[in-house]
């Protein structure tokens, strides 16, 4: 049995020194590792902190655990992980700062969402966004229907910014209410002011099937044109 408080153990765990070569390359392989995964899951994936920010959080976060829990894995290795991440932060860093692409690489960009009340269906399919989580975030701002939004925003940090129409500029729009999406169909029943349930466009139609003239679906709800109540 080891004995407790046994410094050689406890500092190094019987490696040579070189072994804290090996630390750094693995820290920066699996640094970089985390970095193009978590990129790969979307703004959404990292909600609130950037993806950089999280690749951070998560790399100390499992170099300050293991030494607490963990009698085979010592303490100065564990340095060295901190030392190779907080170097390669402010590495990263400096580079975001100097270059735009790097920047643009590292922690993704502002897109928009929502356009002029309708989606933006390249940036939203880009973002793989659940329909019905976006939703629930656009009825916290008390919104009833996309013709509300002048633009929607999804940030680098995967927060929702929304700037509204005045309200003489509200048109018709695709209503985000649970009970009224939810009456979505592909037969109109009369003819009246109809949305796209997938990208929002608005369109006069007859009774009957029609084909969205902007994406060529076919499952319309009744568009409404109610002003927010704020």
């Amino acid at each position: 049995m080891n004995d407790i408080f046994d410094w050689e153990r406890l500092l190094i765990n019987d490696h040579p020194f070189e072994f804290l070569f090996e630390v750094v390359f693995r820290s920066v392989v699996m640094f970089i590792i985390l970095l193009i995964t978590l990129r790969f899951t979307g703004k959404r994936g990292v909600k609130q902190l950037s993806i950089f920010e999280t690749v951070i959080i998560i790399a100390l976060g499992s170099a300050a655990g293991d030494p607490m829990f963990y009698e085979d894995v010592g303490i100065i290795p564990a340095i060295t992980v901190f030392t190779v991440i907080i170097l390669l932060y402010r590495f990263v860093t400096m580079l975001a700062g100097k270059f735009k692409w790097f920047e643009k690489l590292i922690e993704g960009k502002t897109e928009c969402i929502i356009e002029d009340g309708e989606f933006s269906i390249g940036a939203f399919a880009k973002e793989g966004l659940a329909q019905d989580e976006f939703f629930s975030e656009l009825r916290v701002y008390s919104i009833d229907h996309l013709g509300q939004i002048k633009n929607a925003y999804l940030e680098t940090s995967g927060e929702v910014s929304v700037f509204f129409q005045a309200d003489e500029d509200v048109k018709f729009g695709l209503p985000i209410l649970p009970q009224l999406f939810e009456l979505k169909s592909k037969n109109i029943p009369i003819h009246g002011t109809y949305a796209c349930t997938f990208c929002g466009n608005i369109q006069e139609l007859s009774k009957g099937k029609a084909n969205c003239d902007r994406c060529n679906k076919e499952e319309w709800v009744k568009a409404i044109n109610t002003i927010r109540i704020k």
